[in-house]
């Protein structure tokens, strides 16, 4: 089966050559890199270039914001299975997507998700939290679990039935998306038990005080949409980011 991972970027000249390499060095080889740039001009698109990306793998041009990038790329894409490689982001080893590409000859299987590392900016061998997601179930979702974004794969046929991501939203837009898709979707998520991608710190979530609120208040709004909850799964999903930071092993129960 092919994969498509889809890469959203503006001005990322330090940290998308590890993105870019990641997805190159791959073990599995049928793989279609879907780059949406946003117009950078600090030497992005020279790298993405000097990696070998064809016209067909690459658009500049303006958008609305991350979201709307990420879904003018999926447009793009034509493989059979869909996941998103940020530009911040790169995989925890060469065998992730050969993984994937096992745990989806399941027939019965919409999505694969994993573990996900964040680390240090300045240092992306050092890890600064852990994020242990363990398997799904239905009643997790009201108690503010949510499987990591960077590691979610999903059958093309979930986006073209369920929709793509709301651009209305500036931040909150992936856990909408995926509350839609296992809500109302009832999709079926298989789980794969390691570390599948690292992010390092410091996103556009928790730039400041600000965007935090602005996240919760999407976070809210996405619970109350889907039925899932309100304020205590707001408060839990908050809460479980806290366990994160513990130096201990073993996936939640």
């Amino acid at each position: 089966m092919k994969i498509s991972i889809v890469t959203a970027v503006f001005n990322r000249v330090d940290t998308i050559p590890d993105a870019l390499c990641s997805v190159k060095t791959q073990s599995y080889q049928n793989v279609e890199h879907i780059i949406q740039d946003g117009g950078s001009g600090d030497g992005t698109l020279d790298v993405i270039r000097q990696f070998g990306a064809s016209p067909s793998q690459l658009v500049s041009e303006p958008d609305s914001g991350i979201y709307d990038a990420i879904n003018k790329g999926i447009s793009r894409a034509s493989g059979d299975i869909i996941g998103l490689m940020h530009s911040d982001d790169f995989f925890a080893n060469d065998l992730v997507l050969q993984k994937i590409a096992e745990a989806f000859r399941d027939p019965e299987i919409d999505g694969i998700y994993g573990d996900l590392d964040y680390v240090s900016a300045s240092d992306t061998g050092k890890i600064v939290r852990r994020w242990r997601s363990g398997p799904y179930r239905s009643d997790r979702l009201k108690r503010g679990w949510m499987p990591p974004h960077p590691t979610l794969y999903l059958r093309r046929e979930v986006f073209d039935r369920w929709g793509l991501y709301d651009t209305s939203m500036s931040i909150a837009a992936d856990y909408e998306a995926m509350l839609r898709y296992l809500v109302r979707g009832e999709i079926r998520l298989a789980y794969i038990p390691e570390v599948l991608v690292k992010m390092r710190v410091g996103g556009e979530s928790n730039r400041s005080l600000s965007r935090i609120l602005l996240k919760s208040r999407e976070d809210f709004i996405a619970l109350r949409r889907h039925g899932v909850g309100g304020i205590n799964t707001l408060l839990a999903k908050n809460f479980l980011k806290l366990e994160q930071f513990l130096p201990r092993k073993g996936n939640p129960k």
